[in-house]
Parts: C-alpha cells; structure tokens; sequence
C-alpha cells in the first residue's frame, strides 16, 4: 500500500515547526483532517506530496493570477537570478517596478518597497503617526492587516479560524491605541472621531474584504471614509494586499474612485515572490529615513529576483480584456454554485468580487462580520473536504477567499460546478 508522505510529512513538521506549519491557516485547524504539502504546481493545477493533482483555486492565497509556474515568470527569475539573487544595494529593476505602480495607481506617487504585507501596513501606520503628529488608529472588526502588535485586534480571518484572544502577547497599553469599527457601518466610524477628534491618525481599511470571506463595501462606503477623515485630519489608508491587481489593474481604489492617503500592496505585486509595497502622497513618503524622521529599513527590501517577478506580472497583466476575463469567469463560477444551491435547496451566499469569492453557508446575505460569524463553519469543513476528494482545492477556512486565475478556463470552472453538484447532492439526500 502506497504511503501518503501529507501525513509522514506533517508528522515530521509537527516535531520542529510550530503546529507544524509557517502559517497558521496552513493547519486546517478550521475544516479538520491532515494538511497537504505541495511538491509543485503548473498553471491552474497543484500535486501533493503523494503525487495527487488538484485544481487549484487558493493560488497562493491570492498572488497566483496567471495561474503556476507562468513560463514568462519563470524565465525572468532565471535570467535575473543568474546575475545575482541579491544585492542589498539599489537596482534599475526596484525603479522601474515603483514607476509602474505609480502609473497605475494615481494615489501613490512615491513608495517602499518591502518583503511581506505585514510590513507594509506596520509601516503605513507609523508614516500616518508620524504625518498627524496623532496614535490611535482605526480599524475596522475582522479586517486582518497583517500581524504586528495594534493589529491584531478584532483581526479577520486567521484569529477568527483559530478562536484565538485577539491581543495574545501584545502589551494592553499599544493595543488601547486601536479603535474598531464595524465595517460597512459609517455611524460607527463617525462615533470614535466625535469621541476622539484630535487623536485618531488615520483608518486603515480593506477596500473590499477578502479576510472575513469577500465582502464588498456598500455604496458609498469608502466614500464616507474619505469625507470623514479629511473632515479630521486623519489619514486614509487602504489595505490593497488582497486587491491590488486583483480586483482591476489600479486596485479597488480606481474600481471605487476613491483616492487613499497612502496604499499597501503585496501578494500579485510579487509576482509569486515575497515582495510588498506601502506608497501614497510625496508630502506623506517624505517623512521616510533617509530624507525624513521615520525610520524603515529592510535587508532584502527590494529583492531583484521579486521585483523582476513584479515587473513581468504588470506587464503581462496590462494585456487588453485581462480583467474582463477575470470577471467573466468569476461571474460563471458564481452563478453555477447558486444554481446548485438553488437546486439541492442548501441555504447559503456567494459573495464575489471580481475574481475573488467566498461561499458563506447558512446564512441568507453578509455584509458585515457579525453575518459572516454566523456561518455554518461544520457545512464548510463538509464541503471542503468533499470537495478536495473531487480534486479541487479550496481555501481550508470559512473567511477567506477563493481566487480564479487566467489559467483557470471553462473546462476547470465546470469540472468545478459539476463536483460541487454531486456533493451537493449527497447533502440534501442525508
């Protein structure tokens, strides 16, 4: 009998890896079951350790948009890394990478390039502070900007999955400088800047939502955010990580056209490798060491094997249609898995945005994080691992998103619709 290295290899993690992983959701502490450990992966497809294939709609929790192993990605990385992996030095590449992003992004007129996401938003905050002269923060309940101490407060999907205290480890008087609010919910906003005027230096806000399942602002959201923080002196600030090159070319800024004081990128901007990015107004970046009094530094800040991967993924994602063919398939994928719900008479929302998605079982509609906590996460462990018996892959936890690639086409997306069909179907036979 063939062995499955998944469980040879977690085993062995367990003994020198924390929980036996490098990223809490990796565990599948949300749907239960052994996790599967990737040995490769090929446009829309992964392969386990046992040599199992999988279509896959995790693509890296986001960064995968031309889907795996992108033969133009590869062959940048290869010539790249021939001159070098890395430099600590300034290169043309990190230049040319943030005129790009400039030229995209019209909020951003100067930025930083970093390794992570949680670097981007730690950063973004401190230039806020800084710029306002102000400590406390907004945020908003199950919005997860990353991991450092401030932030995880009431922090989204990963300590939602985990049932973790939202401050664990965090010193109680730096997390007294977050205020939380309710997403979607202007009032809420308005009632911490009535009660703190001179004190909040800025909101920081997933534009749409992809760390409490994807759930898109209601009109005119974000804009009461930009009239309600101008009106206070505070800044605006936009978690991008997620929908930056996601949701269109320019992020979910130019979807909404709403100008942010400053941005945070990351995932796609890497073009699959570690790489992140805050940027925003010049008179805000300014501030940045070596010009300015805020100090941020980085060793690999700037990577030329990631920024050479970034600069490829834009360019190949400015090809004419990408984002309408992003949108027509994620609409497709969308509209089959409410007609199978509809048939079999399971009670569930799809939310989409773009190419992202999150299926929320047992409820009727999620707007904000109380509905999507109210989701039947026993359902979703059943319908993930029915799923993945069916060879697809999906996110391992009920408040993330899944993301559709350009790899990804009509045969994989019915494939797809007809395996949720059939698990479906059992479910409503009992």
């Amino acid at each position: 009998m063939k062995k499955n290295r998944n469980l040879l290899l977690y085993a062995r993690a367990c003994e020198k890896i924390p929980g036996g992983v490098n990223s809490p959701v990796r565990a599948w502490k949300a749907v239960g079951g052994t996790p599967l450990f990737i040995n490769r992966a090929k446009g829309p497809y992964i392969y386990d350790a046992s040599g199992q294939e999988y279509i896959d709609f995790v693509g890296s929790w986001g960064p995968a948009i031309l889907g795996h192993a992108h033969p133009k990605i590869l062959a940048t990385i290869r010539k790249t890394a021939a001159r070098g992996t890395t430099f600590g030095a300034p290169t043309e590449g990190e230049v040319r990478l943030a005129e790009a992003v400039s030229s995209l992004l019209p909020s951003v007129a100067k930025l930083r390039l970093v390794s992570s996401g949680t670097e981007a938003t730690m950063s973004a905050l401190r230039m806020a502070r800084a710029f306002t002269g102000r400590c406390k923060i907004v945020k908003f309940d199950g919005c997860y900007h990353g991991h450092s101490d401030g932030l995880l407060v009431k922090a989204g999907s990963g300590v939602a999955t985990l049932g973790l205290p939202d401050t664990a480890g965090v010193p109680r008087g730096f997390a007294r400088e977050t205020l939380v609010a309710k997403f979607n919910n202007v009032a809420s906003v308005k009632q911490l800047f009535r009660r703190y005027p001179k004190s909040i230096a800025a909101v920081i806000v997933e534009p749409i939502c992809g760390n409490m399942g994807v759930i898109q602002p209601k009109p005119d959201f974000l804009a009461a955010l930009r009239k309600v923080t101008t009106r206070y002196g505070a800044l605006l600030i936009f978690d991008e990580v997620i929908t930056g090159f996601r949701v269109a070319l320019g992020g979910a800024q130019t979807v909404y056209k709403i100008e942010p004081d400053i941005t945070c990128l990351g995932k796609i901007l890497g073009g699959g490798l570690p790489l992140a990015a805050f940027g925003g107004r010049a008179d805000i970046m300014d501030l940045l060491a070596p010009d300015g009094p805020v100090y941020q530094a980085g060793t690999l800040s700037g990577n030329p094997l990631a920024v050479a991967a970034g600069v490829t993924t834009l360019q190949l994602l400015r090809r004419r249609g990408t984002y309408e063919n992003l949108e027509n398939k994620g609409k497709y994928l969308a509209s089959g898995f409410k007609s199978v719900l509809t048939r079999h008479g399971i009670k569930a929302t799809v939310n989409r945005a773009g190419s992202m998605m999150t299926l929320f079982f047992g409820v009727d509609q999620v707007t904000d994080t109380d509905q999507a906590r109210r989701c039947d996460r026993e359902l979703f462990g059943r319908f993930f691992h029915g799923m993945l018996a069916r060879g697809i892959y999906l996110p391992p936890a009920p408040f993330e998103a899944m993301f559709i690639s350009l790899a990804h086409d009509r045969t994989h997306l019915r494939r797809t619709i007809a395996a949720f069909d059939e698990w479906a179907g059992q479910q409503a036979a009992g």
